[in-house]
């Protein structure tokens, strides 16, 4: 049995993502960092990470394009302890609301445990958030709902969209206004809609772009080489197949996606191919070449529109 990929994890106080592995009962987690090289193969097939901790009893195959790489029965098991399900509504930790940025015009509101700091809104590809209030589990929920519904924004926005729009960023001052706003109009509900047991916290855009390597146009990594790999289309793995291959140079990483440039200095050929993770769960991987390139499927970022480049 080969390492298991279980995702990409943004821990509190890290310098960037780590990249989790799992063999049997041991794991373990590879830090990643900017201008390194990167290859896998994926091999054998796809099958159920289980829940909370536990292996699928059956090793339940999965389909090679879901990004939950679980059986039915162990993604209720695993629903059935979660926050968002709303089950366990005595949970003693302090939560916080939050203000989520992914780009312009898309914003969220949402929750995550104290305790976890802001990992959560790194590992959704938060470009800018800023913290609203914290207080019991039910007083945050309480405040998710009815910021949502007076703001108008919704607590999911699905991943295509925050990759396509990842590229055309506006410059940090802009992002930082459009949050500073919705902030502040969350502050003038506060007579009607904020539940007493919640405190607000004072407002502070804080800013991924630069943790996640998109905050540089045209991007250079540390050896100056260019990151978009010669302007080359960017496109995005959709699957991993038996004897598959991604293979690059990390560039930038956000929420579950890894970037890599997989251009070559003799060809020209390549470009930049986004990874997300959470298909590479459930996989046996075992480490490949940087010049082996990519033979996954793959799909052109922003629903078929070609860009000149990521950054």
């Amino acid at each position: 049995m080969d390492w298991q990929c279980t995702g990409l994890r943004w821990p509190e106080g890290s310098d960037g993502p780590v990249l989790g592995w799992r063999k049997g009962p041991q794991v373990r987690g590879s830090a990643l960092a900017y201008g390194t090289e990167l290859g896998f193969r994926a091999s054998g097939r796809r099958t159920c990470i289980g829940a909370r901790g536990n292996a699928c009893p059956v090793a339940a195959p999965v389909p090679e394009r879901s990004t939950g790489a679980r059986c039915a029965e162990c993604g209720r098991l695993d629903r059935a302890h979660s926050v968002a399900a709303d089950t366990i509504p005595d949970d003693p930790r302090t939560y916080r609301v939050y203000l989520a940025w992914f780009g312009a015009g898309m914003v969220k509101v949402g929750i995550t445990a104290e305790e976890r700091g802001a990992a959560r809104l790194r590992e959704q590809g938060a470009v800018v958030f800023s913290w609203l209030g914290r207080g019991p589990l039910m007083a945050a929920r309480r405040a998710e709902e009815v910021l949502r519904t007076a703001l108008g924004v919704p607590d999911r926005i699905p991943y295509a969209r925050k990759r396509a729009v990842r590229g055309e960023l506006p410059g940090p001052a802009e992002r930082a206004g459009e949050v500073a706003e919705l902030y502040g109009r969350a502050v003038a509900l506060d007579a009607g809609g904020r539940p007493e047991a919640l405190e607000r916290l004072p407002f502070e855009a804080v800013d991924h772009a630069g943790l996640f390597g998109i905050d540089r146009p045209a991007a250079t990594v540390d050896d100056g080489e260019a990151a978009a790999g010669g302007g080359g289309v960017v496109r995005a793995v959709t699957g991993l197949v038996d004897g598959g291959v991604v293979a690059g140079r990390l560039v930038a990483a956000a929420g579950p996606d890894l970037h890599l440039d997989t251009g070559r200095a003799d060809t020209g050929a390549g470009g930049v191919v986004v990874v997300d993770t959470r298909l590479m769960t459930g996989w046996d991987l075992t480490a490949a070449g940087a010049g082996t390139g990519v033979s996954m499927p793959t799909v052109v970022v922003g629903g078929g529109a070609s860009q000149g480049g990521l950054f």
